[in-house]
């Protein structure tokens, strides 16, 4: 049975879930702020690395999927999925701006019978305490019995093919057990595994749980490589080591740093919420301190390589190679790589980028005085022009050989160059 859904967001989570449904038969109406998404959209134009153009034609072809920047056209849908950012302020607190002023929109049109889900990542306690009174007052209708409210977190890895929106477990709270009754049978139509929890504050705790998880183990891969440093062992080797355990150890790998819309961002979150309950997350503000001060270790590391040649980092010339948030795609949300670009400028090195998945970086740091605000172009890869090529980004396209080859010096922060042992110096590693 084909269901009208509606998706408020087309970004990064937006419009893959809205494929899904689609894809599945269903009629889905994404409707967002930007009316230049809404054109690309509607003219089949993907801006989104996940779902390609010709996906994204031929299911507005079909007439299963389009686009719009008019909240009146919610009226007519059966369920209506938030997929909006939640950002943290400036003072690293959750800012809901965005999500509260499309729910402003929404509730003016709600209809009786219809669900409303929140998808966007929070702190527990949102849709129960912020969601539900703002759409009962805009609407004058009743969560549980004229309308039907829900949170579903995201669960999006932006290049990802063996885990998918479709593919990867969906979990369901309601804030009644009839919310989510619907709202995961709902998903169902679309989604494969749907996993139904007891209460949206439980759904939204998972969502952080998951975030907060990976944080604090990469927070430890990180600090176990600052001390490896230190103690002249190699990180790389004692990893790979330690997952040749059959049981009780998962690997986890230290960089330059978190990037992406969720892993930096998220455990704050509850970090901010904890504090109400006057509990304090010494844990996970712990592994935020040390994940945040990466870009600063690899700063020194580069200045120390750089040393050794011997080589003053004020006027060296820096390539740095590949500066999205992860390799093979092109989401910038986040990425260390900008931290580094911008430290090393603050020291005096000429920086330059080489990445093929992202070929400008406009007003990189338009708020500083003290930098250039003019973009960065990504340059042709010439490794032997520069003084040290640092490798912040392991891109799958990259002949990492060569550029050992061709480099005077080479600083890894993701062992790409774990084929080529380090020779007289040359390669410097995380």
């Amino acid at each position: 049975m084909s269901r009208k859904v509606a998706i408020v967001g087309a970004g990064y989570v937006g419009v893959p879930l809205a494929q899904v449904f689609a894809e599945a038969g269903n009629d889905v109406l994404l409707v967002d702020v930007s009316p230049e998404r809404v054109a690309r959209i509607n003219n089949g134009d993907s801006y989104i690395e996940d779902v390609p153009s010709p996906i994204l034609g031929s299911l507005v072809e079909s007439g299963h999927l389009k686009a719009t920047t008019d909240y009146d056209a919610l009226r007519e849908v059966e369920a209506i999925l938030i997929a909006l950012p939640t950002p943290l302020s400036k003072q690293r607190e959750p800012d809901l701006t965005i999500v509260m002023s499309a729910i402003e929109q929404i509730a003016t049109r709600l209809q009786p019978g219809q669900m409303v889900v929140l998808e966007s990542t929070t702190y527990p306690g949102t849709t129960r305490d912020l969601l539900r009174p703002a759409l009962e007052e805009g609407s004058g209708l009743v969560e549980g019995k004229d309308f039907f409210l829900a949170f579903s977190p995201e669960r999006v890895d932006p290049g990802r093919e063996d885990w998918t929106t479709k593919t990867t477990p969906k979990v369901v709270g309601g804030l009644e057990e009839a919310s989510t009754k619907k709202v995961a049978d709902l998903y169902r139509s679309s989604i494969d595994t749907i996993i139904e929890v007891s209460s949206p504050e439980s759904a939204e705790m998972t969502k952080l749980l998951e975030n907060v998880f990976r944080s604090v183990n990469i927070a430890l891969a990180n600090e176990l490589a600052q001390l490896c440093d230190r103690m002249g062992l190699d990180v790389w080797e004692i990893i790979d080591a330690a997952a040749t355990k059959p049981f009780g150890f998962m690997k986890f790998a230290p960089g330059p740093g978190l990037g992406g819309h969720c892993i930096p961002i998220d455990p704050f979150y509850l970090t901010w919420k904890a504090r109400e309950f006057n509990f304090y997350t010494e844990f996970i503000e712990l592994a935020g301190k040390i994940n945040e001060n990466m870009p600063y270790f690899c700063r020194g590391k580069i200045m120390r390589a750089l040393n050794s040649v011997p080589k003053p980092i004020r006027g060296s010339k820096i390539l740095v190679l590949g500066v999205a948030y992860k390799k093979d795609i092109s989401d910038m949300r986040e990425s260390p790589a900008l931290k580094l670009i911008q430290l090393l400028r603050q020291q005096g090195a000429l920086v330059s980028y080489h990445d093929p998945f992202v070929p400008e970086l406009p007003d990189l740091f338009p708020e500083s005085v003290e930098l250039p605000t003019v973009g960065l172009q990504s340059v042709e890869l010439k490794p032997e022009d520069y003084d040290c090529v640092a490798i912040v980004t392991d891109h799958s396209s990259i002949d990492y050989e060569d550029v050992v080859a061709r480099a005077q010096l080479v600083i890894d922060f993701r062992n790409a160059t774990k084929a080529q042992a380090p020779r007289e110096g040359k390669v410097w590693k995380l």
